[in-house]
């Protein structure tokens, strides 16, 4: 019974913690220890997600509000003879769902995101880019959601209030960044269209060790189909992680994949977005401390051949 109630009063902190910092606009950069939850989830479990059944379905206006087109609304068009339509059932005079549209598509996708710690790093280096964090796990994409938010009103009123010693940040850093709970092993498809990407980062995902657990894995030749399917040619997949064994296995796996090139390391090491990939996700910083190696391998998508 005392397990029970030290559980409970700790689920009330976490709650009553998240629900302070979002009643001043969401302020205050969020602390991990009130979003603590297991550190992998099972992708094959039934998670209640929502998701869009088309891409051209999805809302994105509540994660990038800032890029919204405002259009005037259409005046719905009239039947010209009403006594010739034919009798609808109950629901088929609903008109189709119209999302808002946005001036520009998400073209980064951070698959398995964490904390978000590579897309606020990115956030600022290229700031016209939309980039969309992917994360299964409920707990840590409510910490993203929190840390998204304070940024911005942390960037919003440190360019109203400009301090003499340093420039002022630009009003809208961070808008160009959003995080969604989603099964990427499931319904990457459903989010973006064909060709829709230029980046993707798979960053320090979970090995699965053990052989049964293989089909886990966030790179197969299956799921290498679906990246290469929401990849424009030329796009870029970004890989890196602590456990040779799973770095071996993306690369054999790219590599087999029609779709794709791996990148030379010249190439690679020259690309920004490496140094960032490397030094700024949580997991990144933990092998940092741990002074383990970090194994990297880009794969360039190749042009469709003509058939």
């Amino acid at each position: 019974m005392g397990g029970d109630k030290i559980k409970k009063d700790r689920r009330q902190k976490r709650e009553d913690y998240r629900r302070a910092i979002r009643q001043d606009g969401v302020s205050e950069l969020p602390r991990k220890k009130f979003y603590r939850q297991r550190a992998h989830a099972n992708p094959f479990s039934d998670h209640q997600l929502i998701y869009p059944p088309h891409p051209d379905q999805m809302d994105w206006s509540s994660l990038f509000p800032d890029y919204v087109v405002h259009e005037e609304p259409q005046q719905p068009q009239q039947q010209p003879n009403p006594s010739a339509a034919a009798p609808s059932s109950p629901g088929t005079d609903l008109a189709p769902f119209q999302p808002k549209r946005l001036s520009k598509d998400v073209e980064i996708a951070d698959i398995g995101c964490g904390f978000g710690g590579l897309l606020v790093a990115l956030a600022p280096t290229l700031p016209d880019t939309l980039m969309l964090g992917l994360e299964i796990r409920v707990s840590v994409t409510q910490f993203v959601e929190d840390r998204i938010q304070a940024l911005r009103t942390q960037a919003r009123r440190a360019a109203e209030t400009p301090s003499d010693s340093s420039p002022p940040p630009a009003p809208g850093m961070y808008r160009n960044v959003g995080v969604l709970r989603a099964n990427a092993m499931k319904f990457l498809p459903n989010f973006f269209r064909k060709g829709q990407l230029s980046k993707i980062f798979i960053c320090f995902p979970d090995p699965h060790f053990k052989a049964r657990k293989h089909k886990q894995r966030i790179v197969s030749a299956t799921l290498n189909s679906e990246y290469a399917y929401v990849l424009r040619p030329g796009g870029i997949v970004y890989t890196i992680t602590d456990v040779p064994d799973l770095h071996e296995w993306m690369v054999r796996h790219f590599e087999a994949h029609p779709s794709f090139e791996r990148v030379s390391e010249e190439e690679q090491e020259s690309d920004p977005s490496v140094a960032i990939m490397r030094t700024e996700t949580e997991e990144g910083k933990k092998v940092e401390r741990n002074k383990g190696q970090k194994h990297v391998a880009l794969f360039r998508r190749l042009e469709d051949p003509e058939w």
